[in-house]
């Protein structure tokens, strides 16, 4: 099961084939030596967009690399492997998987990460006048929500979509998404404070522990540490290292569950790649 889905969740996949057995039906219809002039599939639709065509606009590569993940055997749609190259379908609501990850081909979707500068505010307008998210969407038309709201001096990851069902999804406590921070904190850390977050810290909105923490460096009077939790609440990571007497000073979140930061400069949006989206899929099986 993926570290981030809970099978037991409404919408849940846990009635659908696991990642290996998929897996391993698609490579059995590969050995069969699918030369795409096979039976047409269930998923064709009359009218509908070639498949391999929707495929190379999801960024999966040239049209001719997507009609060979088609005879290979490695590509789903609703939940049917599809070998022949002249299937059609409808890439608004038909659901495509390659080598058994969901990818995005509802061209309506927006799909965005942002590195958040410190000093923006974490909504899509301000009464008070302040820099918002709305300052780095301004060119797009369609109605995007947040996902993985930052407190305004914090920077780092967060995420823009149109798609509500998976913003819902990302944002709901029962999927446990965990969020990777970096942080530099006043003095220098006891050898058990990693211990101490770990086994949990009550605040006084519950009982909150991290999921994983390591001292990144250590100078006097100041630590630089990285701490995962897949809690969501209100301030937690600076909640948290107050109380074992560490305050923040500057705060970064590197990870958003499977969307990771790595050299996207600060106040820089780009679009999510197919992977990644598959991915966010992934983590709250849709």
């Amino acid at each position: 099961m993926s570290p981030y889905r809970d099978h037991r969740a409404p919408g849940g996949r846990q009635n659908r084939p696991s990642r290996k057995q998929r897996a391993a039906t698609a490579n059995q219809a590969s050995n069969k030596g699918g030369s795409g002039a096979g039976q047409a599939s269930d998923a064709h639709v009359s009218g509908g967009v070639r498949l391999q065509k929707v495929l190379a606009e999801a960024g999966l590569g040239s049209r001719r690399a997507c009609e060979q993940l088609i005879v290979d055997g490695r590509v789903e749609v609703d939940g049917s492997i599809v070998t022949e190259l002249g299937t059609r379908i409808d890439p608004e609501t038909q659901s495509v998987y390659v080598d058994t990850v969901r990818i995005s081909t509802q061209t309506k979707k927006v799909y965005l990460v942002l590195n958040k500068p410190a000093g923006v505010v974490s909504t899509m307008s301000d009464p008070e006048g302040r820099p918002c998210l709305a300052d780095y969407v301004r060119n797009n038309t369609e109605r995007l929500f947040h996902v993985g709201r930052l407190d305004t001096e914090t920077e780092g990851i967060i995420l823009l979509t149109n798609d509500g069902e998976l913003s819902n999804r990302l944002a709901h406590p029962r999927y446990e998404i965990p969020k990777t921070y970096i942080a530099k904190v006043k003095g220098q850390l006891a050898k058990d404070a990693g211990a101490i977050l770990k086994a949990g810290i009550d605040l006084e909105d519950g009982f909150v522990k991290v999921d994983d923490f390591k001292l990144v460096d250590s100078t006097p009077g100041k630590s630089v540490v990285e701490l995962t939790l897949h809690s969501g609440r209100n301030r937690v990571v600076r909640r948290l290292l107050a109380e074992i007497g560490h305050p923040v000073e500057r705060l970064v979140r590197l990870k958003f569950g499977p969307i990771v930061l790595d050299e996207q400069k600060q106040g820089k949006i780009r679009p999510l790649r197919s992977d990644e989206v598959g991915a966010l899929f992934e983590a709250v099986g849709l």
